[in-house]
């Protein structure tokens, strides 16, 4: 973002010297350095991470008040501003690329002058003047960029985490679940290296797709519990120079009071600043959520396929035209979609493990594009998510005739008959099947194998699909 030079414009100062900014931002110049710095995506940071700066900077000025390193007053109109930005109130003052100083310092600078302007025009003072509140002394006491923004990080990604994607991913179990006990009855074919295997039901696979619904959910708890240790309070190294050392547990309970989530002070503020293997953790877990959600709707969009030269096991909704050339051709867009976000959040994963690996001594300077590739994996995943269960999974119908014939042509339900006849005897069986294009019953029949009340008891599908033998 840069400024026009034909908007009004006033000065601002910092300890590099006098900058221009637009007349009506509430950031000062070191904000604007940075927008001028920084012109690289037109991304700015993401909603999210400066809600919880806003969070971050009202515990701060509580916590402050009550230790008597920030005054009543100034304590007062801080808390006021802060729930400003926490609530999204004042996000267009929010300018700063994602592509910016490593450690996020740029926005941390960004939340400390929006507070303390805002805080000016509450208290019918001039914006830019400092006072009564000033973006380091007060905004930012007790307080650095290298604490500060990883426990953005934590809180943003937590929220997400709690309050967006476990609620899509349950809707995705559920609607699993209910078409695993809708389906129990259909009987299919099974598949393995991508040819005929032994039969199942089709509510047996679909349960095991819920089965991996079930378990990705309890990867976003331990993701959750890899992020609920805060960093706060540790200030430029993790030694908590400048802070007062009651701070960081009475800012955190604050923050946890507030979310409803389990947040505490790092065990070791060295290692919260330094690493950020934790961040790295919520990310594998992400990436493995994502492998399990492309497997189930790749595996949609094959038993789908069709509707005639295909699987054609099961059937789709139809949601839109598939061809601009075609008529009547209906493609699985939801699906195609989910494993486009899938392959999207696998990237991000390598972005991610790539930037905590990038961390030296007592820093890492890749936090920004950590924290957006974080929030972008949730927020896509959340919203195929619920695409996925809304748009394609609760709308699934089963072609049951379809899959019985598939069942009695398969040459692998003579795999019954090898604990009977032998696994030799039932080779030749399949291979004539396949040979003279006959059903291994009607091989079987033809070779009088067995008896026929023993060979329809040992090629019964349904039996088959309950087998622990």
């Amino acid at each position: 973002m840069t400024t026009d030079k034909s908007e009004a414009t006033r000065i601002e100062c910092d300890t590099m010297g006098k900058m221009e900014v637009p007349a009506e931002a509430l950031w000062g110049a070191s904000t604007q350095r940075a927008v001028l710095n920084f012109p690289i995506s037109d991304v700015t940071i993401d909603p999210g991470i400066i809600h919880a700066y806003g969070l971050i900077k009202w515990a701060a000025a509580r916590a402050n008040r009550k230790l008597g390193t920030v005054d009543s007053e100034k304590a007062d109109l801080i808390e006021k501003a802060s729930k400003e930005v926490f609530k999204g109130e004042l996000d267009r003052h929010f300018v700063v690329d994602v592509f910016q100083t490593g450690s996020g310092t740029s926005t941390n600078m960004n939340a400390n002058e929006v507070i303390a302007n805002r805080c000016s025009q509450l208290a019918g003072t001039e914006i830019g003047s400092k006072t009564p509140v000033h973006p380091n002394d007060h905004v930012n006491q007790s307080q650095s960029s290298n604490d500060t923004f990883p426990s953005a990080l934590h809180i943003a990604i937590a929220q997400a985490l709690h309050k967006d994607l476990l609620p899509a991913l349950q809707e995705v179990r559920n609607s699993l679940g209910a078409k695993a006990n809708e389906f129990h009855d259909v009987l299919k074919i099974g598949r393995t290296h991508l040819m005929d295997a032994t039969p199942l039901r089709l509510g047996q696979e679909f349960g095991g797709y819920a089965r991996q619904l079930d378990l990705a959910m309890e990867r976003v708890n331990k993701a959750l519990e890899a992020i609920f240790e805060l960093p706060l309070g540790g200030t430029a190294v993790g030694t908590g120079l400048n802070c007062h050392a009651d701070f960081p547990k009475l800012a955190i309970a604050l923050i946890a009071e507030k979310t409803g989530l389990n947040f505490v002070e790092a065990e070791n503020h060295f290692e919260a600043q330094a690493a950020k293997d934790g961040l790295v953790e919520v990310s594998g877990q992400l990436k493995t959520i994502a492998v399990s959600l492309f497997k189930i709707a790749n595996d949609l969009r094959w038993l789908n396929s069709g509707p005639r030269c295909g699987i054609g096991e099961i059937s789709l909704p139809e949601t839109q035209p598939g061809s601009s050339i075609m008529p009547g051709k209906v493609n699985p867009v939801i699906s195609e979609a989910m494993m486009q976000v899938c392959a999207q959040v696998i990237g991000n994963d390598t972005a991610v493990t790539w930037g905590g690996a990038n961390g030296n001594f007592e820093l890492n300077v890749m936090m920004p594009m950590i924290g957006q590739n974080l929030l972008n994996s949730i927020k896509l995943l959340t919203n195929a998510s619920t695409s996925l269960a809304t748009r394609c999974l609760d709308g699934i119908t089963a072609n049951e005739e379809h899959c019985a014939e598939l069942v009695e042509w398969s040459m692998s339900m003579v795999t019954s008959l090898a604990p009977i006849i032998g696994y030799e005897t039932a080779a030749k069986i399949a291979k004539r099947s396949v040979e003279e294009k006959k059903t291994v019953r009607e091989v079987c029949m033809e070779m009088e194998i067995l008896p026929l009340d023993e060979l329809e008891k040992a090629l019964d599908p349904a039996a088959m699909t309950e087998s622990r033998g």
